[in-house]
């Protein structure tokens, strides 16, 4: 099924302000009806708690409340209400927009994609025996530079049955595991997506269900560093990073954010097709992260950094 990747994530806040002041912040664009875009028009949309509109919620203190998946065509998407519906109630929405339940519970919704295909260009890099990624005289060090999120990447569960989760994504909807941490959870990337992962899920107790994070790509490291630097001038709190992951190999920054859920950075992430083979390691700092960083109070050589004598 040609999915290819989250479209729209839906929540339900009770701090529409914070919300929205955080969303904007991070470089999102608002575009006046709750939805706040990345480049390519993915987005998050905002909704207050008691919207009857809304689907249910979880259990939980989690406040997503939907996750809309974009496909390639009608026939993708005649093809989902076609296999989920062999068991569970799948609606259809006077746009064609299908909504059900997955397996571990989470409201999830289909579409042909509204993202728009983007051409622009990649971070560029000079080095030693390669061909300039700058011509001369452009400066790679642009502090007034945008630094703007390019489109929304993935997401990453909690759920209290990973395998039970894993195997809807991967039997239903033809999903395939990139690589595995142990015990933990999979890696996921569907058929029209080349990303290393789009879903990734974490094994934890029932009353923990919800969403963990989700990440927006942006253009490079750089784009990254610089886009967080600005969210620790604004008084955002870190939440892990900047630093660099090892499956995936994607760049990351992730900042804690008043919709109850990380939002992250993440650039360069690596590209798999179906030669890939899958790894599988235990879950540990060390495989998480190929090294990891802390922001810091800027100096300059003359004396020692702040804090130090």
């Amino acid at each position: 099924m040609r999915i290819i990747g989250p479209d729209e994530l839906v929540f339900g806040v009770d701090n529409r302000d914070a919300c929205e002041a955080f969303l904007t912040d991070f470089g999102l664009t608002a575009t006046g009806d709750g939805r706040f875009e990345a480049l390519d028009k993915t987005a998050i949309r905002l909704c207050a708690t008691d919207d009857p509109d809304l689907p249910a919620p979880l259990p939980t203190n989690s406040w997503l409340r939907q996750t809309i998946w974009g496909v390639e065509d009608q026939a993708t998407l005649d093809a989902i209400e076609t296999e989920l519906s062999k068991d569970r109630d799948v609606a259809k929405a006077a746009d064609g927009t299908l909504s059900c339940k997955d397996d571990a519970g989470f409201q999830i919704a289909f579409r042909i994609t509204r993202r728009v295909t983007l051409d622009m260009p990649a971070e560029m890099i000079n080095a030693p025996g390669a061909k300039p990624g700058r011509a001369p005289n452009h400066v790679g060090a642009d502090e007034a530079a945008t630094a703007a999120p390019r489109t929304l990447s993935h997401i990453v569960y909690f759920v209290p049955d990973m395998d039970r989760m894993a195997n809807f994504y991967i039997d239903r909807l033809g999903f395939v595991i990139t690589d595995k941490f142990t015990n933990t959870g999979p890696f996921l990337r569907p058929q029209a997506n080349l990303d290393h992962h789009v879903l990734f899920m974490i094994q934890t107790p029932e009353y923990m269900q919800g969403i963990e994070h989700l990440a927006f790509h942006m253009s490079g490291p750089t784009d990254l560093m610089l886009a967080g630097s600005r969210m620790i001038k604004k008084g955002y709190e870190s939440f892990w990073g900047p630093g660099r992951h090892k499956f995936g190999s994607n760049w990351f920054w992730y900042f804690s954010s008043p919709l109850r859920v990380n939002i992250e950075y993440d650039a360069d992430m690596d590209l798999h097709d179906g030669d890939w083979v899958m790894r599988e390691t235990p879950m540990s700092a060390e495989a998480s992260q190929m090294f990891l960083f802390e922001n810091v109070e800027k100096w300059s050589p003359g004396g020692p950094p702040p804090g130090k004598s």
